[in-house]
């Protein structure tokens, strides 16, 4: 496991740095807390936590074994919080897992593949005492906050690749390994919006249901959480309606131009029909053959070819089959 920091904090100051096996007697308000971010623990050192801090069991597993959606549990006066990590892989989606323990003087997050630490994040609500003073529920929030916030710079890398094929399905044919990523990107943010929906509801707990350690005073900022995620949630269903439009598109473009060079296909075999007939009918080998002695019988054939096909060729022009 890696400790990231481990910090004691009393009127939103940093006092000092604590261990994981440390219990810290906190005074009654919300003022004085633990705060510890752990990364990839092991089971061992996650029961070292349970039995300082009094984690539930069940939540303990939780956090282990890093296969759940997001959701919110109560245990007790204790809250469970799992969220889900988002980042960009080589051009793919990956995802971590954060599980947030938050009690009266305490906030331990545990950090699975994620690919943001949150000492930024630590080192931002470290700048403003006052906003870190009002207790472990605004570290949540600010917490989930930094979470959903990660998401926007993936939906927005996503879009300017999907309007960038947009414009080249305008200019030409989607070739394999295009079409190929318009259906990965496609299963992507379906995966992405079974990820939204559980988070979008646990944005909606914090705002809507009387939970322990919140504050009431805090709904405010989850509601910001929440409107962040319904944002994302918005911008996912349009892209992936886009990727829908842009592959509908290249297919009417594509039957399009290829009912353009079938209609050129017929105008030119139809033009090529007519010195083929006459040419079929007089290179019969009959002795006795209407006009074979006429003196000026082969020029008057191939003006007649020429009459033809000038004819067939003008009026496919018109009909812009040519």
């Amino acid at each position: 496991m890696t400790v990231v920091a481990a910090y004691l904090y009393r009127n939103g100051i940093r006092v000092r740095a604590v261990s994981i096996d440390e219990k810290i007697d906190c005074a009654h308000d919300k003022s004085e807390f633990v705060w510890i971010g752990v990364a990839d623990p092991t089971p061992d050192e996650m029961r070292n936590l349970q039995q300082t801090y009094d984690l539930h069991p069940l939540a303990v597993e939780d956090a282990i074994n890093a296969k759940q959606l997001p959701k919110v549990d109560i245990y007790g006066d204790q809250l469970f919080v799992v969220a889900r990590t988002a980042h960009v892989d080589d051009g793919s989606i990956c995802y971590g897992e954060t599980a947030i323990f938050v009690g009266h003087s305490h906030i331990i997050s545990v950090r699975h593949g994620s690919a943001r630490a949150h000492l930024e994040l630590r080192h931002d609500l470290e700048a403003v005492p006052s906003r870190l003073a009002q207790g472990v529920d605004y570290v949540l929030h600010a917490i989930l906050d930094f979470i959903v916030d990660g998401y926007l710079p993936i939906i927005e890398g996503i879009e300017e690749e999907v309007l960038a094929m947009e414009q080249h399905t305008i200019d030409d044919f989607l070739g394999r390994d295009e079409i190929i990523r318009i259906f990965n990107l496609r299963r992507q943010l379906l995966r992405f919006r079974r990820i939204l929906t559980p988070m979008f509801e646990v944005a909606t707990k914090f705002v809507k249901l009387d939970l322990p350690c919140i504050d009431a005073e805090a709904r405010a900022y989850f509601n910001d959480v929440r409107d962040h995620v319904r944002r994302v949630q918005t911008m996912v269903e349009d892209l992936r309606e886009v990727l829908t439009s842009v592959f509908e598109f290249s297919n009417l473009l594509e039957q399009q131009r290829t009912g353009a060079i079938t209609r050129q296909l017929a105008a030119w075999a139809a033009i090529l029909a007519v010195p083929t007939a006459i040419a079929g009918i007089y290179g019969m080998n009959f002795q006795n053959m209407p006009e074979l002695r006429t003196q000026y019988g082969y020029f008057i054939v191939l003006g007649v070819i020429a009459t033809a096909c000038t004819a067939l060729y003008v009026r496919f022009r018109r009909v812009n089959w040519l």
